[in-house]
């Protein structure tokens, strides 16, 4: 990817897109530096890799009076635990570049002075690994039939490394709806007959949903997200993010 303008970082938070209201969006990594001087050291103070984590700041224009907009989900999910997923620049089309982490909203901060386009900002601190992966299933596509997403080669899981995957349910419609999304791999494209390795629970409504793997190494090298829906005229939107950690 070349240098780029940000000019299109979609913010996924649990079961909001938050991206029409966000106008900054920072994601950090980072890992404790553990002082392991000693008397060989020769002078030169050593260091040693402690404890990792991930924080995600953000901040845009207040919105309220609906579970999709940013005062409503902020409010429900704060002190909570869940989901978010923020895109390297992109429309969040399949194959993009996702970060993606399982992070507790730790705080929610709202309006200013008269006169002001009313503001908000919040925070999130990773309680899982940050993923470097790639959108698995778009925002803006509708499902309302059981089907299988585009097929990714992300390769294969070393024993120890987990697959991860996160679910934005982002809007429901429909007469008793229900949405069952599952992680499936193959040994090439074909997904002739795939593996169910992971399987979210069934979601009736707007819900955020992050699982990985157990740390056992899979050989297969292509994923995807498959899904069975059911009800009377259901209609789903979700974004789906999957990689390897």
């Amino acid at each position: 990817m070349a240098k780029t303008i940000l000019t299109n970082v979609r913010t996924f938070a649990v079961a909001a897109d938050l991206t029409s209201a966000s106008n900054k969006v920072e994601l950090s990594a980072e890992v404790e530096d553990k002082d392991s001087t000693n008397y060989a050291s020769q002078g030169w103070k050593e260091v040693i890799g402690g404890i990792a984590s991930a924080e995600i700041s953000a901040e845009g224009q207040w919105e309220a009076g609906d579970p999709s907009k940013v005062d409503d989900a902020s409010w429900a999910a704060l002190g909570g635990v869940g989901p978010w997923s923020i895109s390297g620049n992109n429309d969040a089309s399949v194959g993009g570049l996702v970060y993606f982490t399982r992070a507790m909203r730790s705080d929610y901060k709202m309006f200013d002075a008269v006169g002001e386009v009313a503001p908000w900002t919040g925070t999130a601190k990773s309680a899982w690994p940050l993923v470097r992966g790639q959108f698995a299933h778009p925002p803006g596509t509708a499902r309302t039939a059981s089907g299988n997403g585009t097929g990714l080669q992300l390769g294969a899981v070393a024993a120890g490394k987990r697959v991860h995957a996160a679910l934005h349910v982002l809007s429901v419609a429909g007469t008793t709806p229900s949405l069952t999304a599952r992680v499936e791999s193959s040994v090439d494209n074909t997904f002739s007959a795939p593996t169910t390795r992971l399987s979210f629970n069934a979601a009736t409504g707007v819900v955020g949903q992050i699982l990985r793997s157990d740390g056992t190494a899979i050989t297969d090298t292509w994923w995807r997200v498959a899904w069975t829906i059911s009800g009377t005229t259901p209609s789903f939107l979700f974004v789906a993010s999957l990689g390897i950690q």
